[in-house]
């Protein structure tokens, strides 16, 4: 089973992320920053907050799920705000996602807010709201069940330390794993943390012995070229020893985000 992690930054690079799942094909992909644009027919939007203006793949929730027509698509959304085509405002959803190929049923999920709660009438000050989703799927094959859980850690404009917020954000995932994850479960819990590898977001997760492979595995942060503030970690993947880790990398090549996607065979 092949399972990816990657914050795919509102599909800025979409043409690349699209090209890169067709060939990858993961069996499990779990997505952060997926924009969800009902509607609007419109292939690009731009995210504007303050000096802050990206290009956004207006349905990017949409668009990956026909990259991996053979997976279910669930939509987890965190907000709805506005995003723009010229001057004209177009409501559209944020969030993250998760795609299962259908090869493996799933069996038990959930979806929670590890940070505030569903913000309908804006994205809100930052930081905004943050979701998660676990879900428990059944490999057939192998005759056992495994468990992914992701998370997008919220964003605080003052740099990814330790705050009593994020204490209450790992507190919540960490709930929420425990509340899908049964005992025995081969056990993968990733996302885009937004926290530094010292983080106390590690020993909440802890009750699940979990390993971090990240750091574990020697990387030098999992930021692309296309982030240049300081700073390179931010994205994780852990596992309980249950887990038979076959590989494990943080792919440099190709960018398709300014993250770079985690991928785990297991």
């Amino acid at each position: 089973m092949r399972i990816m992690c990657l914050n795919g930054w509102g599909g800025t690079l979409y043409v690349e992320i699209a090209a890169y799942l067709r060939e990858a094909v993961p069996d499990v992909l779990c997505l952060q920053e997926v924009v969800h644009s009902p509607a609007t027919d419109k292939d690009w939007l731009t995210y504007r907050d303050g000096a802050h203006v990206l290009p956004q793949r207006a349905n990017f929730f949409r668009d990956v799920a026909a990259a991996l027509p053979d997976h279910v698509a669930t939509f987890c959304p965190a907000a709805q705000g506005v995003l723009w085509d010229g001057e004209t405002a177009i409501r559209s959803r944020w969030g993250l996602a998760t795609f299962v190929r259908e090869d493996f049923p799933v069996i038990a999920q959930a979806q929670a807010f590890v940070h505030k709660a569903y913000s309908p009438d804006g994205y809100g000050e930052h930081p905004r709201s943050r979701s998660a989703h676990a879900v428990r799927l059944y490999d057939h094959d192998r005759g056992w069940p495994v468990t992914i859980a992701h998370m997008h850690g919220l964003r605080d404009l003052a740099g990814k330390r330790d705050t009593p917020e994020r204490l209450v954000q790992a507190a919540r995932f960490a709930d929420l794993v425990g509340s899908v994850a049964e005992e025995g479960d081969r056990l993968v819990v990733c996302g885009d943390f937004n926290v530094e590898p010292d983080s106390q977001t590690f020993a909440a997760l802890a009750r699940f012995g979990l390993t971090e492979l990240v750091t574990a595995r020697g990387f030098a942060g999992t930021r692309s070229s296309h982030y240049r503030k300081p700073g390179k970690f931010a994205d994780y993947m852990l596992v309980n020893e249950a887990v038979r880790v076959l590989g494990f990398d943080v792919v440099e090549a190709p960018e398709v985000s300014d993250h770079r996607p985690l991928l785990l065979e297991i």
